[in-house]
């Protein structure tokens, strides 16, 4: 019997529930911070705002051990590849939040050296605002992640053609 046979029923239903669960209270951030978000993004991680008490203890240098890319900052041109490799690097499911206006939009820079939006390189599942964004956005950011992680389906269920 493959995945993709099975129909949403109460077994599976308590299933997505439990790995959905497991998901959102243990995601492990990659660190990709380029500019002065990256300052605040530790600060959120440091012993005054504790990221720890959301399962998220330490900053995962390699991308192999990383679900959720924060990327913190403008992105240039020349980084632009490098956020893709450790993107396609990292395990499913993953996911990325842009945290600053520089990453979301460029910000103030708008010249051919800087992208204009890391949507444009990965997927990216919620903005965090500002200039620099506090570390209370940040984590604002990192729940409305679990709020979407906790309502996701393991299995991409199509509905029944008729």
């Amino acid at each position: 019997m493959a995945l993709d046979d099975l129909h949403a029923n109460f077994l599976t239903t308590q299933l997505e529930k439990v790995v959905n669960w497991a998901r959102y209270r243990s995601t492990w951030p990659a660190t990709f911070g380029l500019a002065c978000c990256a300052i605040e993004m530790m600060a959120t991680g440091a012993a005054h705002y504790d990221l720890s008490r959301f399962g998220m203890e330490v900053f995962r240098a390699s991308p192999r051990q990383a679900d959720l890319m924060i990327v913190a900052g403008r992105v240039s041109q020349k980084m632009a590849p490098v956020l893709r490799q450790v993107y396609d690097q990292m395990p499913e499911p993953k996911w990325v939040i842009s945290m600053g206006a520089c990453a979301s939009t460029g910000g103030i820079f708008n010249n051919y050296a800087i992208v204009q939006g890391v949507d444009q390189i990965v997927p990216v599942d919620v903005y965090a605002p500002g200039c620099p964004p506090g570390p209370e956005t940040l984590m604002n950011a990192i729940l409305t992640l679990h709020d979407q992680i906790k309502s996701s389906e393991i299995l991409k269920r199509e509905p029944a053609a008729s």
